[in-house]
């Protein structure tokens, strides 16, 4: 028998553990051996008396280039043709930046539009109001 408790990790369903450690543990766990996606790290704990304690920890994995799409939201209902924009770009790791594809252009939103045109109405209604006056 242990005299010690133990921490057993699992990734998702697969019965063979990724590693028994005596507690406490600090642990690098590399995602990059991992797919894009969600997971659950699985930590069974069993003390020196041979009780068990199981814990569920989801988390996701997003290690492959990030993907962004203008023009198509999640469950939307369409018609039509649909003009979409889709940019999809690498992190780099954390000692570099990668600069070519790291933002996403985006459409001038509606309602900036809409602001810059009231704008220039304003100001045109008051430089014609303006030179109106008879000082």
């Amino acid at each position: 028998m242990r005299d010690q408790s133990f921490v057993t990790l699992f990734i998702d369903e697969d019965p063979k553990p990724i590693g028994e450690f005596p507690a406490p543990v600090t642990f690098d766990l590399d995602t990059r051996k991992l797919t894009d996606g969600n997971h659950v790290l699985k930590v069974v704990s069993k003390d020196h008396q041979g009780k068990e304690g199981i814990k569920l920890i989801p988390f996701v994995v997003r290690n492959g280039p990030a993907i962004a799409i203008e023009g198509l939201k999640k469950d939307e209902i369409v018609e039509g043709v649909l003009p979409l924009m889709i940019n999809a770009y690498g992190k780099g790791d954390q000692k570099t930046f990668m600069l070519a594809g790291s933002e996403t252009p985006q459409s001038i939103p509606w309602w900036l539009v809409v602001g810059i045109i009231l704008f220039v109405a304003w100001t045109g209604y008051f430089i014609i109001t303006s030179l109106a006056v008879k000082l």
